[in-house]
């Protein structure tokens, strides 16, 4: 595939999950479900690279017959000008120019293609690190390798869109309620802790994937011994100043030495990833018990939707299925580049 617009957009998996043990952040799509969702639609594997587009357009030509969905916040995907749906599999064939425009609520949309791309790898994973300065982000003009070419697939009933599996895309809300498990060091904010949950906070610019920064009615430290360094789940929200709360992200350090006040859950943690610039959010608790019943049930839900969806694309043609997982490959670690990202 050749790349005419790139907008802001990175090729990525699901994360260097090898990576925490020897100091790399995992990184990896910030909106997992989403990018699990748009691979599922592909029969890739679920950690099979794919794009990750920020708030921006992305066009490119296909130079080969191509299976694509596109998943997440998305305004409008166009074939040669002709309007498909997004959140389902897609044929493009050789010669046809697509079109994806960012929708007006959420931040990032992913575009997973059947049998993923050829693309670098560092300890397992494609994920970018702005760390080390690795990772694939795209430029007008590029050339993707696809794995894989699959012919159009087709629906005889006056070209109806292939699967009907009823509403798989998560919502995007204009104020996302997050939900939170208790921090380590919440007794350290006494009764201000629950603070946290009385009003909105509003998303900062300065947010990325590294953490976001969010101006509100902040909980205030009352113990006042110092914070050693210590290993910090993605998910925390630290206090690390009286005007900003700061939840880390996917590109985190490992370590950290602010109190953790509270930790998302992994659905919340894919909620906020779609907050924008200004957008308000609010925290709301929960209890480790309700949140893994609640992971549970997004698992079970992208199994029972896999089996639907893979059935279905064999139905119409499909042959190769967890496709698009590259074997790992580990270069040589680039040497540090300057972390125009970095949080403190």
């Amino acid at each position: 595939m050749l790349i005419l617009t790139p907008g802001m957009t990175v090729v990525t998996d699901l994360g260097r999950f090898d990576g925490p043990p020897l100091g790399f952040s995992v990184n990896g799509a910030l909106d997992q479900y989403s990018a699990r969702l748009a691979n599922i639609l592909v029969a890739n594997h679920e950690n099979a690279p794919l794009l990750e587009i920020t708030a921006s357009r992305l066009s490119f030509a296909a130079e080969n017959d191509l299976l694509i969905a596109v998943t997440g916040s998305v305004a409008s995907i166009r074939i040669d000008g002709y309007t498909v749906p997004d959140h389902s599999p897609v044929s493009v064939e050789t010669g046809q120019v697509v079109t994806i425009n960012p929708g007006t609520v959420g931040l990032r949309s992913y575009l997973a293609v059947h049998g993923s791309f050829t693309v670098p790898m560092l300890l397992g994973s494609c994920a970018p690190d702005s760390m080390i300065g690795f990772g694939l982000r795209l430029e007008k003009g590029q050339r993707l390798a696809c794995n894989l070419s699959q012919a159009p697939l087709r629906n005889p009933s006056l070209d109806l869109p292939l699967l009907r599996l009823g509403p798989i895309a998560a919502r995007i809300e204009e104020e996302p309620q997050i939900e939170v498990t208790d921090g380590p060091d919440i007794a350290e904010f006494g009764d201000t802790a629950s603070r946290l949950f009385e009003k909105p906070y509003v998303v900062s610019p300065r947010s990325n994937h590294v953490g976001l920064r969010l101006a509100g009615h902040l909980p205030e430290r009352v113990s006042t011994g110092e914070v050693l360094s210590r290993g910090v789940p993605v998910g925390a929200i630290e206090v690390p100043s009286t005007q900003e709360l700061l939840v880390l992200h996917r590109g985190r350090g490992v370590t950290a030495g602010y109190p953790v006040l509270a930790v998302l859950t992994l659905p919340s943690l894919d909620a906020i990833a779609q907050a924008r610039p200004g957008q308000r959010v609010r925290f709301r608790p929960t209890t480790l018990e309700q949140a893994s019943l609640r992971q549970l049930d997004q698992h079970l839900h992208l199994t029972r939707l896999r089996e639907r969806c893979w059935e279905a694309l064999a139905a119409h043609g499909v042959h190769d299925f967890d496709a698009g997982l590259p074997a790992p490959r580990t270069p040589t670690v680039p040497s540090p580049q300057p972390a125009e990202s970095r949080l403190p």
